[in-house]
């Protein structure tokens, strides 16, 4: 009867784990397929110091508006705000959603999204709202840190 009771507990917990395990992935794809939607309608808008709309973006307004339009969180406005929230994650745990951060000069901060395999999307000075890679050697030596702002 013991024996029953074990082996009826360790199917309980592995079912209830594994419930939750796919409702996390799919909530990780939700989130990744929203930033692509994001991404798609404002790829090429081009880089404008303090734009928030499709006129153009600064890389926290770009941010702040597909918090808020994709993903229904708003976030501050300003890089700097946008840091003091969430919690820290390592890059090698990063998940779709997560900001990542910059610090392309002593003077300037940068912000983008994590969208999935190294990729993250952001308003950049000379292309506008793109794609690029944490991998490229100039994101790699910028790279400071991430965020995790919301919850799976």
């Amino acid at each position: 009867m013991t024996k029953i009771k074990y082996f009826s507990a360790i199917a309980i917990i592995l079912f209830l784990t594994s419930c939750g395990a796919s409702k996390k992935a799919a909530a990780v794809a939700k989130v990744e397929n929203e930033l692509e939607k994001q991404y798609e309608l404002y790829k090429g808008v081009p880089y404008k110091y303090g734009g928030t709309d499709r006129r153009g973006f600064d890389c926290s307004g770009f941010v702040a508006k597909v918090y808020k339009d994709g993903l229904k969180t708003q976030l501050p406005r300003m890089t700097k705000d946008m840091a003091t929230m969430g919690r820290k994650v390592s890059k090698n745990k990063l998940k779709p959603g997560d900001l990542v951060f910059f610090r392309p000069s002593r003077k300037y901060r940068h912000v983008g999204i994590y969208l999935r395999d190294d990729i993250f999307i952001h308003s950049s000075t000379s292309k506008g709202i793109i794609k690029s890679s944490l991998n490229n050697s100039y994101w790699k030596k910028k790279y400071r840190y991430a965020k995790r702002i919301l919850t799976y």
